[in-house]
């Protein structure tokens, strides 16, 4: 039964919010209390601010009940970011903040709220042939632009750019007893405008990758460039991981691609064998066809990717796929030669390159892939170390993944792996674990009407779930013998208890600064 303390809170935040901006119906909570992989303690409370006004007096309110507060994005996560322990907390629900507030075409810096997502941001700058450098996630049409900054955020631009955290030049943070922080240019009280990030020191990145452990994100503003005139794609396979890994090592190296990645033998099928395959729908070789200079081009296009099928890739083969881009098709065409070169030198085969041209093609994927092809649950961990590190990483992961082999292979679980590049400097691994198993909220919540119908519906399958957990902890226990970096920290990755003292008493100095009583996210990044 509530109290009378819980009914002011309720009547103050309803006011603040509207009826429609607080939630406290079983069914809210309890999705707002898990993500996609397990449930948290349930919380108290969901506020679902429109604006930044909202939020801030919905904060304020909240802070004299000495409630914490777990922020929100899109929600499509794995790690433990926004789900908290015992029940004294407040869910803050972002999504509802979703305002392109201003595009500077002059300045080049797009301005958003955290509600944002990265296929509706890249659909309206596309508009005015503008973009960001890095510009979204696969997972880009529920992934929110504010959840993406707390957490890493990297894929689509991040082989030659690097991931979100490269791309911001300003924030604006609310802090747990609902002061509004400004970051970047901005902080400067005559400066109007948010054009430059480290003009003294650099502020904003205390916010970027926080897991909102510092404050909650109300306003970012982003760099922007000019959309590249010319797009072009290539596909290799490998005989074998190590050469594979060598080959997209010295692309990085060589700033050759905006995407590159490599794809294990399962990874490859998984992509090939999906029921609403990207190689076989229609509207896809629409968009091939659109995105390429010229009809004659286009049709081409559409008529290899239609033709390459499913079937191209040989068994056992490690598959690398890019996608290239310049403001010059003789520019591109020297890139394309170079990344041939380098995949030659190291054994590799030029493929048909329907992959990288589909993904591209559709780049922010249905939300049904929350799930997999039949119905199974995925999760993935990732481990980043500098181009130099990668075989280290790599032998010793795959070492611990054989030597589990027989219990996997005995509990349904498939091992895939995803490899990529950021920038021209680190390397990362993402081993990835299906298995059939109980959906979960979020599961529900997320995907849609016909793949709720249409995919089987798994009973629950507690082995495979305890080997999954065990093996996430043995897999984080190797990335942390390696000093590796990893995105989506939240509750998953050590990081606090991975510093240097030094390091560590500066960032518990400023949790205490901006968070004196530990309300914000208390234990992500393993922060009270």
């Amino acid at each position: 039964m509530a109290t009378t303390h819980d009914d002011s809170l309720l009547e103050g935040l309803t006011t603040i919010l509207g009826a429609d901006g607080l939630l406290t119906d079983e069914e809210s909570l309890t999705l707002h209390s898990s993500d996609l992989l397990a449930h948290g303690s349930r919380c108290r409370l969901v506020i679902r601010p429109r604006t930044q006004e909202q939020l801030v007096a919905a904060i304020k309110r909240i802070a004299a009940s000495g409630l914490a507060l777990m922020p929100r994005g899109g929600g499509l996560t794995y790690v433990g970011g926004y789900t908290g322990s015992g029940s004294d907390w407040v869910a803050v629900d972002l999504r509802r903040m979703n305002r392109i507030l201003s595009i500077d075409e002059d300045d080049m810096v797009v301005t958003v709220e955290p509600g944002v997502t990265w296929q509706q941001l890249y659909e309206a700058l596309q508009a005015k042939g503008l973009r960001l450098p890095f510009f979204g996630t696969f997972s880009g049409r529920g992934a929110t632009v504010g959840g993406g900054l707390s957490n890493g955020a990297l894929f689509l631009g991040t082989a030659r750019y690097g991931t979100s955290a490269d791309i911001v030049l300003g924030l604006e943070i609310v802090t747990a007893n609902g002061s509004v922080l400004h970051t970047g240019q901005r902080a400067v009280a005559n400066a109007p405008k948010p054009f430059l990030r480290s003009f003294g020191p650099d502020t904003t990145g205390l916010f970027i990758h926080d897991a909102g452990a510092l404050g909650i994100k109300c306003k970012a503003s982003l760099r922007l460039i000019r959309k590249p005139a010319h797009t072009d794609f290539l596909s290799f396979g490998f005989p074998d991981r190590d050469a594979a890994i060598a080959a997209i090592c010295e692309i990085g190296r060589a700033e050759l691609a905006e995407d590159a990645y490599v794809m294990d033998p399962d990874k490859t099928r998984a992509a090939l064998s999906t029921p609403a395959s990207l190689m076989s729908d229609v509207k896809t070789l629409g968009k091939v066809i659109a995105q390429e200079k010229g009809l004659l081009r286009g049709l081409k296009a559409g008529a290899q990717l239609a033709m390459a099928g499913r079937d191209f890739i040989e068994a056992g083969c490690f598959s690398l796929h890019l996608v290239l881009a310049g403001r010059s098709r003789a520019g591109l065409d020297d890139d394309l030669a170079a990344a041939r070169a380098i995949a030659s030198r190291f054994g590799g085969s030029e493929l048909p390159n329907s992959i990288p041209k589909a993904g591209r093609a559709e780049m922010f994927s249905p939300l049904d892939a929350v799930l997999g092809p039949t119905g199974d649950r995925w999760v993935a961990l990732n481990g980043k170390v500098p181009h130099s590190g990668a075989k280290a990483l790599v032998d010793e992961l795959e070492a611990l993944l054989a030597d589990h082999a027989e219990a996997l292979t005995a509990n349904g679980i498939v091992v895939s792996r995803l490899i990529t590049i950021m920038g021209n400097h680190a390397f990362s691994y993402e081993p990835v674990f299906n298995w059939h198993d109980n959906w979960l909220p979020m599961h529900e919540a997320t995907i849609s009407a016909k793949a709720e119908r249409d995919l089987p519906r798994p009973p629950a399958n507690e082995a495979a779930r305890a080997l999954v957990m065990q093996l996430r902890q043995e897999i984080v226990a190797v990335f942390a013998r390696h000093g590796a970096a990893s995105n989506q920290i939240g509750r998953t990755y050590p990081y606090a208890s991975v510093l240097r003292p030094e390091s560590r008493a500066l960032l518990e100095g400023i949790k205490r600064t901006l968070d004196p009583d530990g309300r914000m996210n208390p234990g992500a990044l393993e922060l009270g």
